[in-house]
């Protein structure tokens, strides 16, 4: 499904990807913050098509796009007895000390914060991790 939305013209890049941080403060009296906040906090999106339509901006010096976009799944690490395909979950980071293992960003998903709620869609594979966890990759919607 496309989703309409609007972004700053320099991140404006057809097949980009951005994580949605949540609404500006600065924003709350701007008349298109509706086209703006309509995404989920911590969600992550591709660009997959840009319009010619442009707008002034506060915090965007050179303006805003609107631009298409979709949401991905995504990324992240759970123990293998909390991995059920189709499953609703409370996310938690692995607690892990290994700053240069491979998996490290998939156990630590910039954008993913405690308590936010995904369903499991699919479950990838098993992750080698050097602390003895047992963990697999998954795809979280």
């Amino acid at each position: 499904m496309v989703v309409i939305t609007l972004i700053g013209e320099h991140q404006a890049k057809k097949g980009e990807t951005f994580i949605y941080r949540g609404p500006l403060t600065e924003c709350r009296d701007c008349k298109l913050k509706a086209v703006c906040f309509n995404l989920d906090a911590g969600g992550r999106y591709r660009i997959t098509g840009i319009r010619d339509v442009k707008h002034d901006c506060r915090i965007h010096e050179e303006g805003v796009r609107v631009v298409e976009v979709e949401k991905e799944p995504r990324k992240g690490a759970l123990p293998q007895r909390s991995a059920i395909e189709g499953s609703t979950i409370t996310f938690e980071e692995v607690k892990c000390k290994t700053l240069g293992c491979v998996n490290y960003w998939i156990c630590h998903p910039v954008g993913l914060e405690k308590n936010m709620k995904f369903r499991v869609a699919k479950i990838d594979s098993d992750l080698a991790c050097p602390e003895g966890n047992r963990l697999v990759a998954v795809s979280l919607e």
